[in-house]
């Protein structure tokens, strides 16, 4: 393919698509445009885009393609300052933001092809310095089509430029994806920052109970280290979703009081066995809304050198690791490694090597 590619925001996400997009498509001219100037020196000089305009509009002027990777309230309103520019004749524009009704419905009152997309993946690294080109490989990226037809038969299009991310493709409604996503993470980033100030107002009374949240505790609520910006955006773009679910959270929460009150041993039970069974259903290798944590937690005995004996067989083997923490490491029993890994085949890739090279066990979680 060739043409003008106009990405609006480097940091992860754009900063990620315009190394897929110039690898699959190598005659590609990508520009890039970021409103703070270090983003755009820093892309510019480690070659992610080709050029930096002098500005929005004169970058948006000559694409054939826009990638909004912005806020979805921030995409809206370069959306709108879109409109007010003479574009190239035949621009599809496109955003990656994590919410889709209000977008799509803000676009059909624009005069340029616009498809809504949602590359569900990310990092626990931000910026454009955590460019990734293999990012989106196997997540699966979502598109939400406008009810033109003409404009929706363009998703072919769209899915051949983008080919380079190795994703997997989905066609919803805009509807369907505000639902799922407000299920399936929405809701729970507001949990678990819910559960992270509730503890940090208990820690204010209890003094000693900071050093006992951590481990489980803080690994259940590491969604919740996430951009307040964009989650403060998230959920006022998803509101009737959101609110509709809270709802239904705290009727659920009501009825487990009510048991515990109650001392209902048996729907405790059934409470907790229903969850646990469905969890041990959910797919293990699948990437879902929330980006998936590859962790691995490596029984180990309690004596030096046996950290850098499990580094080295990961040295070794060419497996590269982005954490590592010790979980619990006292005297004569056994203490447990905790391995964070960037993608799933290399944590897999770890075990394997770490068991077969070792008595260690190793477990996923």
């Amino acid at each position: 393919m060739q043409g003008n590619v106009f990405i609006v925001g480097l940091g992860l996400i754009g900063s990620s698509l315009a190394v897929c997009l110039k690898k699959a498509h190598p005659d590609l001219k990508i520009n890039g445009w970021d409103r703070s100037e270090k983003t755009c020196r820093l892309a510019k000089e480690a070659v992610i885009v080709d050029e930096i305009p002098a500005s929005f509009a004169k970058g948006a002027q000559t694409a054939d393609y826009i990638f909004l990777a912005v806020p979805v309230k921030t995409a809206i309103a370069y959306l709108d300052r879109l409109e007010n520019l003479p574009l190239q004749k035949n621009v599809l524009v496109t955003d990656t933001g994590s919410t889709k009704q209000e977008i799509m419905t803000v676009s059909a009152t624009h005069s340029f092809d616009f498809i809504g997309g949602h590359p569900m993946a990310g990092s626990h690294k931000s910026g454009v310095t955590a460019v990734d080109p293999k990012l989106f490989e196997n997540a699966f990226y979502i598109f939400t089509l406008p009810k033109n037809k003409k404009v929706a038969l363009r998703v072919k299009e769209l899915e051949e430029l983008l080919k380079g991310t190795h994703a997997k493709y989905v066609h919803l409604l805009p509807e369907t994806h505000d639902q799922i996503t407000g299920m399936f993470s929405h809701l729970p980033h507001i949990i678990a920052a819910s559960l992270v100030n509730q503890g940090d107002l208990f820690d204010q009374n209890h003094p000693d109970a900071s050093r006992l949240a951590a481990g489980g505790f803080r690994d259940m609520t590491r969604i919740a280290s996430s951009d307040p910006v964009m989650w403060t955006d998230i959920l006022l773009s998803n509101r009737l979703v959101i609110l509709d679910l809270i709802q239904k959270w705290q009727s659920e929460m009501t009825q487990v009081a009510k048991w515990i009150d109650e001392a209902d041993k048996g729907a405790i039970y059934a409470f907790f066995e229903q969850a646990k069974d469905t969890r041990d259903h959910l797919p293990v290798d699948h990437i879902g809304v929330i980006p998936a944590f590859y962790d691995l937690f490596v029984d180990v005995p309690d004596y030096p050198g046996v950290i850098a004996e499990v580094t080295t067989v990961l040295g070794r083997a060419g497996i590269s690791l982005i954490n590592l923490k010790i979980l619990e490491t006292r005297e004569d029993i056994i203490g447990v490694l905790q391995i964070s890994f960037k993608n799933g085949a290399d944590l897999r890739k770890a075990k394997e090597c770490i068991e077969r090279q070792t008595d260690y066990h190793c477990r996923l979680i």
